[in-house]
């Protein structure tokens, strides 16, 4: 398959903020495994450097922001801001789907072009402005990408399966346990259904794309049951 187009690369470079000497780097992360054969390099390694430089960028912007919180809370704020699902809107919202090089035809390229791997290249593209620019021209890319993902972090965050293990032992229900319920969808699109179970009380269920945000969700739903949260 052809490389993308000097003329897409120099667009997606002005989405982006960051003109590359190396452009060679912005290609590779934007190759998918579909489109190589051979010891051709994907996005792959690309992407393990981008996660790691993104996660150092964003705890920094955390410590910034919010210099009295504890170390659990910056945690659980750093997870939210850098999960997938995050990186793929990020990826999204530059259109960096329409650049990257998959093998086949149309139709898999639309099955291949899921939130993961949005993800994955979105973290590699990170990762080859970190090698083609420093660290400055990652973290000026970051801190334009995440700016209101950092202004939405200043609402207090809020762990709801935290809050409901702590609820629940303050009134002798005991620890709570969750259980998938159902999965649906795609192996690379699933969809959980969680169930929440606190001592005597009826379980709740909740949804997510992910088992964690699932048991988040069957927990919100049991705290707002049960009046201890106003709501979601």
């Amino acid at each position: 398959m052809k490389a993308a187009g000097d003329a897409a690369l120099a667009s997606l470079e002005r989405r982006l903020g960051h003109a590359f000497r190396d452009r060679a780097l912005l290609v590779t992360a934007l190759t998918h495994a579909s489109a190589v054969s051979g010891t051709r390099e994907t996005y792959q390694r690309l992407e393990f450097l981008g996660d790691r430089v993104l996660g150092l960028i964003v705890t920094e912007l955390l410590v910034t922001a919010f210099p009295k919180a504890t170390e659990g809370e910056l945690s659980l704020r750093l997870a939210d801001m850098v999960r997938k699902e995050a990186c793929a809107e990020v990826a999204v919202a530059l259109d960096m789907g329409s650049a990257i090089r998959f093998g086949g035809g149309k139709a898999q390229r639309t099955v291949l072009a899921t939130t993961n791997v949005l993800a994955d290249v979105c973290e590699a593209v990170i990762g080859a402005i970190y090698l083609d620019g420093g660290i400055e021209a990652a973290r000026t890319f970051v801190e334009g990408s995440w700016r209101e993902r950092l202004a939405a972090a200043t609402v207090p965050m809020r762990n709801a399966k935290a809050a409901l293990q702590e609820w629940a032992q303050a009134n002798g229900h005991g620890v709570p346990t969750y259980a998938i319920a159902a999965k649906s969808g795609p192996d690379h699109e699933p969809r959980f259904e969680v169930e929440a179970r606190v001592g005597s009380l009826a379980p709740s269920r909740g949804q997510g794309r992910t088992r964690r945000d699932a048991e988040q969700a069957a927990a919100t739903v049991l705290l707002t049951r049960e009046g201890v949260w106003a709501g979601p």
